[in-house]
């Protein structure tokens, strides 16, 4: 059936002793984490938030997630839905410890699964299937993901991107999106219903349901008219006139039940798009004083050129000097052992900060060693990258691939050399070089902030969507905001007008009265905030999402409190 719903009504709740045996009669004693010594790698975000929690659930079949979250919500608890925890606004932990009932957190990693579906053409994505994963499995057929680089490096899970609308460096695809999943709502009666719009007739039940999904049973899929992917991304983000975001996290053409969800619903699988992978590209690293210069670039490509860019990312020069510096470990990393051991490298990381905290050392250890390990080494960048940082405060990456490499490489040869600026071609490992770099800002403001403590008070950072049709990108703050900054990192994907602003923040000032400022900033410009990384706890829900949230969780018994709404029942 392509539209079954399941329904498994409330009970009375139960005591947490009670609980936690239960729990463990579905997943096992050894996957039911009840101190905060084990549920720290759970209850701790990526980047920001943590709190206290019932039991941390580690689901080991599809099955178990259902009945697990069946009897969390049917004992009286709220439900935190986690997959690899990477999420950068907190949005995938508990944020503090004034809910009204206890959480019970289930970390859905266990469950790994990816079916493909016609050759590859679309997948099927179990709860704990990764981007790297998915990755893998497609390449030897040609094809890639939403995403190659960026939240695959760290080991982020397919499903956060589509529950989140994650953006991505890739111009043509847009953000992460499907109408086509399978997921647990809890309704107003405080019952848990399993709707399946796969578009996969799996059966009626849940078990026959989530059994067969799991094991790979599919059936050959119904005819849709349903979305697997934004398919008129392309064409909306050439719309350069047009007076609101190419993308954002809010846009309400893009939440759609699994969609945007932000853990509002319990989602078992999502059905999705992959994409052919180009066989030939080329990087063209651009750098220039006017930042009118790259507008005109931008708004050409995307107006005239017959073949969108693979991915355009701008990095300003002091992003430049801080990766240059903070980031050159994960760029050493990546560039010898590849991508594929990002996610371990993470995980390692996190035990031994955990460890390190719990005997006062602090967790800011492993970052030292890794920065004076990273020192030593010889320069990693090649000499036209650091000749272009020393000449030109902007700097845009553009990728192209198949006939828009001639197109580009025609353009770009009669724009430059300029007064203003200049261009090369990379070579190929000149081009890998490039990407990494611009990959490794992601973290160095972290790294930063690790190193140097006694002057940081913390840092701010945003995801920033302007409208297409602007032309003014580059910001310029008021002194007395300036002043309270250490290091303003300005990097982004450009051809999306989607920016990432980290400001590190002076020691002795108030991170969050900065951060307000900024929104106020952001406001007047008309831009829209989040773009891409989701309002998790750090935003507030403006309120079209809110009242989304509201709509699919009316009990508020999943994530309750995100994009600051309320943490209590029923949304009291």
């Amino acid at each position: 059936m392509a539209n079954s719903v399941s329904r498994t009504e409330a009970v009375a709740p139960v005591t947490r002793a009670a609980l936690l045996d239960q729990l463990r009669g579905i997943v096992g004693r050894r996957n039911v984490l009840a101190t905060a010594r084990s549920q720290r790698p759970f209850t701790r975000g990526f980047r920001y938030g943590g709190g206290p929690v019932a039991a941390v659930v580690r689901p080991g079949s599809l099955l178990e997630m259902w009945r697990v979250l069946n009897l969390a919500v049917a004992g009286g608890r709220a439900v935190i839905l986690q997959a690899a925890n990477t999420g950068l606004t907190g949005g995938s932990t508990p944020w503090g410890d004034d809910y009204d009932r206890e959480i019970v957190l289930i970390n859905v990693m266990r469950l790994a699964g990816i079916h493909l579906l016609q050759d590859g053409a679309q997948v099927v994505c179990l709860p704990g299937a990764t981007l790297d994963s998915l990755e893998k499995r497609l390449r030897p057929l040609g094809r890639e993901p939403h995403s190659v680089i960026g939240s695959s490096c760290i080991g982020a899970s397919v499903l956060g991107g589509v529950c989140n609308n994650s953006g991505g460096a890739l111009i043509h695809r847009g953000p992460a999106y499907t109408q086509l999943s399978l997921y647990a709502e809890v309704r107003a009666d405080g019952s848990v219903a399993l709707v399946n719009h796969l578009g996969l007739d799996l059966g009626d039940t849940p078990e026959e349901i989530l059994s067969r999904l799991e094991r790979g049973d599919l059936p050959r899929p119904a005819p849709t008219d349903a979305w697997a992917s934004d398919r008129d991304y392309a064409d909306h983000v050439r719309e350069i006139e047009a007076d609101s975001p190419a993308r954002f996290n809010a846009d309400p053409r893009r939440l759609h039940e699994a969609a945007g969800c932000a853990g509002k619903l319990a989602v078992f699988a999502v059905r999705l798009d992959s994409f052919p992978a180009e066989r030939e590209t080329a990087v063209f690293y651009i750098g220039s004083n006017d930042p009118a210069e790259l507008t005109g670039i931008r708004r050409h490509i995307l107006s005239r050129f017959a073949n969108l860019p693979i991915a355009g990312e701008y990095i300003h020069r002091e992003a430049f000097d801080v990766a240059a510096t903070y980031g050159k470990d994960t760029f050493l990393f990546i560039r010898r052992l590849g991508t594929d051991r990002m996610p371990a490298l993470f995980a390692a990381k996190a035990r031994i900060d955990g460890l390190t905290e719990r005997l006062g050392l602090g967790t800011t250890i492993s970052d030292r060693v890794a920065q004076r390990i990273a020192a030593l080494a010889p320069q990693h960048l090649p000499a036209r990258m650091i000749a272009f940082r020393d000449r030109y405060e902007h700097h845009l990456l553009l990728k192209m691939g198949g006939a828009g490499i001639a197109e580009a490489r025609d353009h770009l040869a009669g724009i430059f050399p300029s007064a203003s600026g200049d261009m090369f071609e990379c070579t190929p490992d000149e081009g890998r070089a490039a990407f990494l770099h611009r990959f490794a800002v992601a973290g160095a403001a972290v790294r930063y902030r690790a190193i140097h403590a006694a002057e940081v008070a913390d840092i701010v950072a945003l995801d920033i969507a302007l409208r297409r049709n602007d032309r003014d990108w580059v910001e310029t703050l008021p002194a007395d905001l300036d002043a309270k900054l250490v290091k303003k990192l300005y990097y982004g994907h450009f051809f999306c007008h989607v920016f990432h602003q980290d400001y590190v923040v002076r020691k002795g000032h108030d991170c969050l009265a900065v951060e307000h400022e900024m929104w106020r900033l952001l406001d007047r410009r008309g831009a829209e905030y989040p773009a891409e990384h989701n309002v998790g706890h750090l935003y507030k829900a403006k309120p079209g999402l809110s009242a989304f949230y509201r709509q699919i969780d009316p009990t508020n018994s999943l994530n309750p409190g995100i994009g600051q709404t309320s943490k209590r029942a029923h949304w009291h």
